[in-house]
C-alpha cells in the first residue's frame, strides 16, 4: 500500500532545544492515522514539519511522495487554532480562502453543506460556538478536495451530533482514496475513528508505537495501552 506521508529518522530542534529525536511516521493512503501523544509531546510540531513550515536537523520527509515545500498544497489542514476572520461571515472567511487558494465559489456552497454549516447566514464568526468555529475550520481545510488532511483536534468543541458527523466524514473521505491524520486526547472517538495509530513520548520526542488501532489494543483497551507505552518514556 501506498504512503501519503513518509516521516523517516527526523530530528528537530527549537531554539536550541531538541524537540523530536529519531521520529518516524508512516501514513498509509486511504486511512485515517491517529498521532497521539500527552500534552506538549510535540504532534502540532511534527504536523508544521510534515508540511514543511519548519525545517528539521536530520531525517527525510516525503509528503505525497514528494518534497513538502512542493507538496503541501495538495493538503488540507487545520493545525493550533484557525486563522479566521471573527468580523466576516463563514461564507465570507471561506471566500477570502479561495481567493487564496485560487479556487471557485462553488467550492464554499460545498463545503459549508458538508459541515453543516449553511444555515449561519451573514451571521459574524465572532458569535460563533466553539463548535461551530471547529465546524469552519474543517470547510476551510476541505476547500479543493485535498488528498490528504492533517487536524490537529479535529473533535475540540463539538457536540455528539457533531462528533458522529466527523466520523461519518471520515469514513466518506477515505472511502474515495482519501487519507486523514489527526491527533486527538478523546481516545474513545480514536478508537471509533482510526484504522492506524502513532503513539510519541519521550524527551526529546520520538515514536514509542506505530501500527494498526488493532495492534495497539491487542493487550488491553486503547486508554491503559497508551498510558502505558507514554508512562514508559515520561
Amino acid at each position: 500500500m501506498s504512503t501519503a506521508l513518509e516521516i523517516s529518522n527526523v530530528d528537530l530542534s527549537l531554539g536550541g532545544r531538541p524537540i523530536l529525536s529519531d521520529l518516524q511516521l508512516s501514513v498509509r493512503t486511504g486511512r485515517v492515522h491517529a498521532l497521539l501523544g500527552r500534552n506538549g509531546a510535540g504532534k502540532s510540531t511534527t504536523f508544521k514539519a510534515a508540511l514543511g513550515r519548519l525545517p528539521i536537523d536530520a531525517g527525510s520527509i516525503r509528503l505525497l511522495d514528494g518534497d513538502p515545500q512542493e507538496t503541501r498544497y495538495k493538503v488540507g489542514s487545520s493545525i493550533n487554532d484557525p486563522a479566521l476572520y471573527p468580523h466576516l461571515s463563514a461564507a465570507d472567511n471561506l471566500r477570502v480562502h479561495c481567493l487564496a487558494l485560487g479556487l471557485p465559489r462553488t467550492e464554499i456552497a460545498r463545503v459549508l453543506h458538508r459541515v453543516g454549516l449553511t444555515d449561519t447566514g451573514r451571521k459574524a464568526v465572532r458569535g460563533f460556538s466553539t463548535g461551530m468555529k471547529a465546524r469552519l475550520a474543517l470547510a476551510i481545510a476541505l476547500l479543493g478536495s485535498p488528498e490528504l488532511l492533517i487536524l490537529d483536534e479535529p473533535q475540540n468543541g463539538l457536540d455528539p451530533q457533531g462528533i458522529r458527523d466527523l466520523r461519518d466524514m471520515f469514513r466518506e473521505y477515505t472511502s474515495h482514496g482519501g487519507t486523514i491524520i489527526i491527533s486527538s486526547h478523546q481516545l474513545g472517538e480514536v478508537a471509533k475513528m482510526a484504522d492506524d495509530v502513532t503513539v510519541i513520548g519521550g524527551t526529546p520526542t520520538t515514536t514509542v508505537f506505530s501500527g494498526t488501532l488493532e495492534e495497539l489494543t491487542r493487550d488491553g483497551d486503547i486508554e491503559s495501552r497508551f498510558l502505558d507505552l507514554t508512562d514508559r518514556t515520561a
